[in-house]
């Protein structure tokens, strides 16, 4: 039995070159495409482009509409948190007691001086 023998740059070059006409051979004898098959093709691949032009439309026009009403659900999270601060604001104020204004204290003050001295007075 005789050893591999490695081929050559010229052996590879010349088979590469036989692959080469072959496939152009194949491609010469193949029958030209008619112009009404051409026409048919490119109407397909045009209402192809258009379908998936309009799929993907919808799928963009679907996002943002659901974007949309994602924010508006998150508006009204925030305004119903607003509201129920408010209202724990208000409740917080209704429960805690009066502190009376500076004018308050004052009279007050003064009523007691006043008394003091009434009190004073009579004796």
């Amino acid at each position: 039995m005789r050893g591999y023998k490695e081929p050559s740059f010229q052996d590879r070059t010349a088979a590469a070159a036989r692959a080469k006409n072959k496939a152009l051979e194949r491609l010469r004898s193949k029958p030209p495409v008619d112009e009404a098959e051409q026409a048919r093709r490119t109407a397909a691949r045009l209402a192809r482009e258009e379908a998936a032009a309009a799929k993907r439309e919808a799928a963009r026009a679907a996002k943002e509409l659901e974007k949309a009403a994602a924010a508006e659900r998150e508006r009204q999270a925030a305004e119903a948190e607003a509201e129920r601060a408010r209202q724990a604001k208000e409740a917080a104020a209704a429960a805690a007691p009066k502190l009376p204004t500076a004018a308050e204290l004052k009279a007050a003050r003064d009523a007691r001086y006043a008394a003091r001295k009434s009190r004073q007075t009579r004796r």
